[in-house]
C-alpha cells in the first residue's frame, strides 16, 4: 500500500493510448491511491465511462454543464479535490489547450482551476511530437511546472516510429511514486548494475559493427529494480529508450566504454547484464572512411571485446547475484545452461532471437530463467512484465538468503 491515501485525479484525454490508463488505475489502487477520473470527448471513443468507473470504483466525469454533477462535485472543487493530477494520454491537443490556458471542456476547466501539481504523460504522432508548436507548448508548461513522464520511442498505431508513445503504465506509476516520495521497497539498500542496448564497434568513423538489440529489455529492468528500491545503475549502449526514472543511465558507445563504466560502477548487489555486446571489434580502425576501390575489397582483422558478464562473475568485488542473458537463434535452454557454467554467472535468461520471433526491437519476449537447481518457463509477456517479474524473483531470493549470495 505503497500510496495509501493519496488522491489522484486522472484525466483522460483522446488518443489510441488511453487503453493503457486502465492498467494504470489497477496498479495505483493496487498501491492503496484512490483515483478519480475526467474523461474528455475524444477519450470517450478509447475507453468507456464502465470501465474506467468499474477499476476506480469511483464515478467518471465527463460533462462541464452536468447539473447532477455540479450539485455533487462542482469543477472547482474536482479540481482541488485531489493531491496530483495526472494527463494520460496527454495529446498534442490537450497539451496545446493547456498552454493556452483554455477552459472549453471540463478536463481544461479543471486543469485551469487546479492548485496541485499536474504531471502529464504526452502521447501523439512523431511528427506531432517533433513540430515546433508542440515543442513550445511543452517548454511553456514545463516553465509553469507541469511534470513529463515520457514519451517513449517506438512503432505507433500510425505505422510510423519515432518518439511519441505514452509511456508504460509502471513508467507512469513510478513518477507519481517518485512525486510523492517512494517508499522502501524490498531491494532498498541494494545497489544494482545493469547493462543494455547494442555497442557500436567502429570500422571508420562512418561503419560500425553492431546488431539488432534495441535496450528495450535491459531499460525495463532496471526501471524495475529502481521500482522496488534499488539504487540502480544502468549502463547503455546507442539506444533510442529514454532513461528510466531513478535510475542513474551511463551511455556508452563500445564494449570497452561499456566494461569501463561497469567496473566504474562497483561494488554492487546485483549485476544484471542483459546488453548484447558485440563479440569482436576491428583490431585497427581506420581513421578516414575507407574507400570503395582503394586496393580492392578491405580485409578486416578482429578481436575479441572485453567479457563484461563473466569478469563480473569472477572478478575482485564480486555481486552476490550475477544474472546474464542468452541470446539463442537455436538449442535455447541447452546453449543457456552451457553458459551459465561457463560465465560462472548465478542466473541466465534465455531467449530466442531468431528473425520470426520479433524479440530484438519487439515489445514482447519470452524467457527461460535458468539456475543452478533448474529452470523456469515464462510465458510471453511484454518486455516490460519480464522486467518486472525477474526484479521480484531477484528481491525473494534476497529475503531468502539474507546478507549472503542468492
Amino acid at each position: 500500500m505503497a500510496l495509501a491515501g493519496k488522491r489522484v485525479l486522472l484525466i483522460v484525454s483522446g488518443g489510441i493510448a488511453a487503453y493503457k490508463v486502465l492498467e494504470l488505475i489497477r496498479r495505483l489502487r493496487e498501491r492503496g491511491a484512490s483515483v478519480r477520473a475526467v474523461l474528455t470527448k475524444g477519450g470517450a471513443q478509447f475507453v468507456t465511462p464502465l470501465s474506467l468507473s468499474a477499476l476506480s470504483e469511483d464515478k467518471v466525469y465527463t460533462d462541464l454543464f452536468s447539473l447532477t454533477d455540479e450539485s455533487e462535485m462542482g469543477h472547482i472543487q474536482l479540481s482541488r479535490d485531489a493531491d496530483l493530477v495526472v494527463v494520460a494520454p496527454a495529446t498534442a491537443d490537450i497539451l496545446a489547450r493547456m498552454a493556452a490556458g483554455m477552459a472549453d471542456d471540463l478536463a481544461t476547466t479543471v486543469l485551469l482551476a487546479t492548485d496541485k501539481p499536474v504531471l502529464a504523460a504526452p502521447a501523439m504522432n512523431v511528427r506531432m511530437w517533433e513540430h515546433p508548436a508542440t515543442q513550445d507548448n511543452l517548454d511553456r508548461l514545463r516553465r509553469r511546472g507541469v511534470r513529463m513522464v515520457g514519451p517513449n520511442a517506438g512503432p505507433m498505431a500510425c505505422n510510423e516510429y519515432g518518439f511519441g508513445r505514452m509511456a508504460e503504465p509502471e513508467e507512469i506509476l513510478a513518477a507519481i511514486s517518485r512525486h510523492f516520495g517512494r517508499p522502501a521497497g524490498p531491494l532498498t539498500g541494494r545497489r544494482a548494475l545493469v547493462t543494455s542496448g547494442p555497442t557500436h564497434e567502429p570500422i571508420d568513423p562512418v561503419r560500425y559493427i553492431a546488431n539488432h538489440s534495441s535496450g528495450k529489455q535491459g531499460h525495463a529492468i532496471a526501471a524495475a529494480l529502481a521500482a522496488l528500491g534499488a539504487e540502480t545503475v544502468l549502463v547503455t549502449g546507442p539506444t533510442d529508450e529514454a532513461d528510466p526514472l531513478d535510475v542513474h543511465t551511463v551511455a556508452v558507445t563500445t564494449a570497452v566504454e561499456m566494461m569501463e563504466a561497469c567496473r566504474a560502477a562497483l561494488p554492487v548487489d546485483i549485476a544484471v547484464c542483459a546488453a548484447a555486446v558485440a563479440d569482436w571489434r576491428v583490431a585497427s580502425r581506420a581513421d578516414e572512411k575507407i574507400k570503395k576501390g582503394d586496393g580492392g575489397t578491405p580485409t578486416l582483422t578482429l578481436v575479441e571485446n572485453p567479457d563484461i558478464l563473466a569478469s563480473l562473475s569472477a572478478g575482485p568485488g564480486r555481486p552476490a547475484l550475477v544474472v546474464g542473458f542468452a541470446a539463442e537463434t537455436e538449442q535455447v535452454v541447452a546453449h543457456a545452461r552451457a553458459k551459465r557454467e561457463r560465465k560462472g554467472c548465478d542466473w541466465i535468461l534465455a531467449n530466442d532471437v531468431s528473425p520470426e520471433t520479433g524479440t530484438f526491437g519487439g515489445d514482447a519476449n519470452r524467457v527461460h530463467l535458468i539456475r543452478a537447481d533448474g529452470h523456469e518457463a515464462w510465458p510471453e509477456m511484454s518486455k516490460a512484465e519480464v522486467g518486472q517479474r525477474l526484479a521480484s524473483a531477484i528481491a525473494r531470493s534476497f529475503q531468502g538468503a539474507g546478507d549472503g549470495a542468492a
